[in-house]
């Protein structure tokens, strides 16, 4: 049975003083759904964040990381530094990271094996734009993305980690894919996963939906059988959306 996993992407929001206030109030609140929460703030509110969520039942992950340990890389982020924060989970691959800043499929496969050297658990991220649905080539896209993070692995390693299937149509337009669509994607990854791997691991991961996810359509995304959680973006920066969210839409 897959524990079910909420995470909050703040991406680039959040001062440390700001992180820690939010986190304590969504501590505030009464989370009842049984599913693990993981938090995703900046670099700069890590430490912060980290001090708030101290013997609290809530994860602390960053958004991105370099694959190396140390080295000369001017402005990045070694998976030893997030252990050393007190990270246990990191997003690798988003679709921002891929669009904006150059990342690559072979990029994000580095950063996920090194993530797990260092006891990290990675959520990979995978998605298609609106003009790749159009045309038909959805699922090839997602094939290929996954193929690329999950096959260097070892089975032990790619079966504890975390896969956010997100739509970069539906990233903080308003739009959500439908159900039925989100939940014939997460299919589809899981079974590359049984190919890629094998059956055991396809079981063992869980696999977020991410795009423009609200207390609204939670219920309905949680009510499909390969998906088994969240990855989301605005409406993890207020505590009673993401309180919401975490208990699948009902009140906290």
């Amino acid at each position: 049975m897959r524990t079910p996993l909420i995470a909050g992407n703040w991406k680039m929001h959040m001062t440390g003083t700001a992180a820690a206030e939010l986190v304590a109030e969504l501590l505030e609140t009464e989370l009842n759904t049984g599913a693990q929460v993981l938090i995703c703030p900046p670099f700069t509110a890590l430490a912060a964040v980290a001090e708030v969520l101290e013997d609290a039942p809530v994860h602390l992950g960053a958004q991105n990381m370099h694959w190396e340990e140390q080295g000369a890389y001017t402005g990045e982020i070694s998976p030893a530094m997030l252990v050393d924060a007190g990270c246990e989970y990191v997003i690798l691959g988003h679709s921002e990271r891929r669009q904006l800043f150059g990342e690559t499929d072979e990029g994000v496969a580095r950063k996920a094996a090194a993530a797990f050297a260092h006891h990290l658990i990675p959520v990979i991220c995978c998605g298609e734009t609106e003009a790749q649905r159009d045309a038909g080539e959805t699922a090839a896209h997602i094939r290929s993305q996954v193929t690329a993070a999950v096959r260097g692995l070892r089975a032990a390693d790619a079966a504890q980690a975390v896969i956010a299937y997100e739509p970069i149509w539906a990233i903080g337009t308003g739009k959500t894919a439908t159900t039925e669509q989100a939940q014939e994607v997460c299919r589809l990854i899981r079974e590359v996963l049984a190919e890629v791997q094998n059956e055991e691991v396809a079981q063992a991961v869980r696999i977020l939906y991410g795009g423009s996810v609200k207390p609204a359509n939670i219920a309905a995304l949680m009510a499909q059988p390969d998906i088994d959680g969240a990855l989301v973006g605005g409406a993890s920066l207020t505590a009673a959306d993401f309180a919401g969210i975490v208990n699948y839409g009902e009140e906290a």
